[in-house]
């Protein structure tokens, strides 16, 4: 196994399980179950099944390998229906998976645990944790909900965040490695950042014009340092000292085998610094939506 490989995460946003085929055309249940066991084989830590409907989550279920490298993480519904909805919620989300108990649930918004349920809700979850559903608790965080902040206050086990070498900002005032030194794993998030460094300019979309000179300039530094894109923005997050895991998305078995042989490559010797974007409202707007489908 390589340990590179042993940092990487799957998101199951990409997979198309709700009724669209995917990779060449082939019916999702087929893909997703080339895409996990590629997965499981190669060592890949973390299986992220997001905020599945429950459709999907049944595919998933009879899919799923049984490997012991791949620990599980689901997101809890949203709190505002109480701590006894969100309970039931994870068990029958549990129950779909045809799993006894997964790695970590995590909360899907930062938002959630100050609403007039929150503490109820956060104090069900551990209970949940005690009582041997879950090994983890955990909080997906932006950077401007405070990561920090919120592990010295909510002390989970986990914190979900974005970061890419295009957003760098929660490395750069150290955020994260605040959030190592409690004691709380840290899974990296938005990494690819909805596949903006892979665009050509001619296909960056409107909204992200002000960036494009930027990003333009990276993906030359990027080719003069005899890298691609993939293995440049994988290089990176794997190669952070923060992060326990880094989680990435993929919609075909050929894009996971793609990002296996990306992360056991060296990371390239590039001037990370000098790649990030300035535009920190861009990149949140982009890394909310990338958080839904990476």
């Amino acid at each position: 196994m390589h340990p590179l490989v042993s940092k990487l995460g799957l998101g199951t946003a990409q997979f198309g399980l709700d009724g669209a085929a995917v990779g060449r055309g082939r019916p999702p249940e087929l893909e997703v179950r080339d895409i996990l066991s590629i997965a499981a084989r190669s060592g890949v830590s973390v299986l992220d099944a997001g905020a599945a409907s429950p459709h999907a989550e049944q595919i998933l279920g009879r899919v799923l390998p049984r490997s012991p490298s791949l620990r599980m993480t689901i997101k809890a519904a949203r709190g505002d229906r109480g701590p006894d909805f969100v309970e039931a919620e994870a068990r029958a989300t549990l129950a779909r998976l045809g799993v006894p108990g997964a790695d970590a649930i995590v909360v899907q918004s930062a938002g959630d645990l100050f609403s007039p349920y929150g503490m109820a809700m956060w104090e069900r979850l551990f209970a949940m944790r005690d009582a041997g559903l879950f090994n983890k608790v955990g909080i997906s965080a932006y950077a401007s909900d405070d990561p920090a902040g919120l592990a010295r206050r909510f002390r989970p086990d986990l914190i979900q965040a974005p970061v890419s070498l295009l957003d760098q900002r929660l490395l750069v005032d150290g955020s994260l490695a605040a959030v190592k030194a409690l004691g709380v794993e840290v899974h990296l998030r938005s990494v690819f950042l909805n596949g903006l460094l892979f665009l050509p300019p001619d296909r960056v979309p409107s909204q992200y014009k002000a960036a494009a000179a930027r990003l333009s300039r990276a993906r030359r530094m990027i080719a003069e340092g005899r890298s691609d894109p993939l293995q440049a923005a994988l290089g990176f997050a794997l190669s952070r000292p923060e992060a326990d895991s880094v989680i990435v998305g993929a919609a075909t078995a050929s894009e996971v085998q793609a990002v296996i042989a990306a992360a056991t490559r060296p990371p390239p010797d590039l001037d990370w610094d000098d790649m990030a974007l300035d535009d920190h409202e861009m990149v949140d707007e982009t890394a909310r939506w990338s958080a839904s489908a990476a």
